[in-house]
């Protein structure tokens, strides 16, 4: 008689996850996993939040009037969108429609702003870049404000995130407060994001300390990330504290270690841009009239609340 382990059911789980993805990144740009991407946007998709938190938010005069005259004299703002999934965004099930955090939150500051957004998916490691050509206006995709990244990149922030771990729940590994715990391990993660920087400037900790360096694996689906896990080709996944927690609530056989760093999450500016005071204004605006906590809770994010909106603050350390 033949039967299903709990091993195997997480290996179709995470397979039927993987061809999901792969389906609705073919309906958009083939993203990579943004900062945020983490999770699977397969069957989950079906459980995707859909409450319209945004379109009751009302203009606010003040901070419209902080935008610069040739923006309200179009407005409009052409915005990229890193797509990966929840709860950063991702599509719903038809393929076409976007959801999320990120996507909640720039609708929102359009709606505070009293301009429309002209959405455009693009891959996330294509955005920066391309704000600094004037291609876009501003970027989305979770991303995480560095040092590094503020010398080239204007931020306004919106929430704050970070680095964490998840593992197969058979793993020694129980939290992760050094990254020397895992020398001689594989490390999976998404391919252009600030934790592939971290994993490979701190590579060298290993060898200083006599052990065997880390390999660093990475991925451009997140469902192809998932299955190098549960098939044991990987040994710990780094990516956002939202979405790897999002991640482990829809898989079996693994689980959520640690937060390991936090770090703010921002839009993303060409440097110098006029519009920073306008965007901030507009995410403090959300603050006062609650919106920005219905957008939290309705993607299970409450612990990412931020005081208060800053243009380009310094990297959390």
């Amino acid at each position: 008689m033949t039967g299903t382990t709990p091993r195997t059911a997480a290996l179709r789980t995470a397979a039927l996850l993987a061809t999901a993805v792969l389906a609705l990144t073919a309906c958009g740009s083939g993203a990579p996993p943004a900062d945020g991407a983490a999770g699977p946007a397969g069957p989950a998709a079906a459980r995707i939040p859909t409450s319209d938190v945004v379109s009751g938010i009302e203009e606010d005069p003040a901070a419209a009037r902080l935008l610069p005259a040739d923006v309200r004299k179009r407005g409009t703002l052409s915005v990229a969108t890193s797509v990966g999934s929840p709860p950063g965004a991702t599509y719903l099930a038809d393929g076409r429609t976007l959801a999320g955090l990120d996507v909640d939150f720039a609708d929102a500051v359009a709606q505070v702003l009293g301009i429309r957004l002209r959405r455009e998916v693009a891959s996330f490691e294509a955005i920066l870049p391309a704000l600094g050509s004037g291609k876009y206006d501003l970027g989305t995709g979770n991303f995480g404000v560095t040092d590094e990244r503020r010398r080239t990149i204007d931020f306004v922030t919106y929430i704050n995130d970070g680095q964490g771990f998840a593992a197969r729940e058979d793993s020694p590994l129980k939290k992760v407060t050094s990254l020397q715990q895992l020398c001689g391990l594989t490390v999976a993660t998404g391919a252009g994001t600030t934790f592939e920087a971290t994993l490979e400037k701190n590579r060298h900790l290993c060898r200083e300390a006599g052990k065997k360096p880390y390999d660093v694996k990475t991925y451009a689906e997140s469902g192809a990330l998932w299955i190098s896990l549960q098939q044991g080709r990987t040994d710990v996944v780094m990516s956002t504290i939202n979405g790897l927690r999002y991640a482990v609530k829809q898989q079996s056989g693994l689980r959520f270690l640690n937060e390991f760093k936090r770090l703010d999450v921002g839009f993303a500016f060409r440097k110098g841009t006029p519009l920073a005071p306008a965007v901030r204004a507009a995410v403090n605006r959300l603050k006062k009239n609650g919106s920005y906590d219905r957008i939290l809770k309705k993607w299970g994010t409450g612990g990412s609340a931020i005081r208060t909106s800053r243009i380009s603050p310094p990297e959390i350390r």
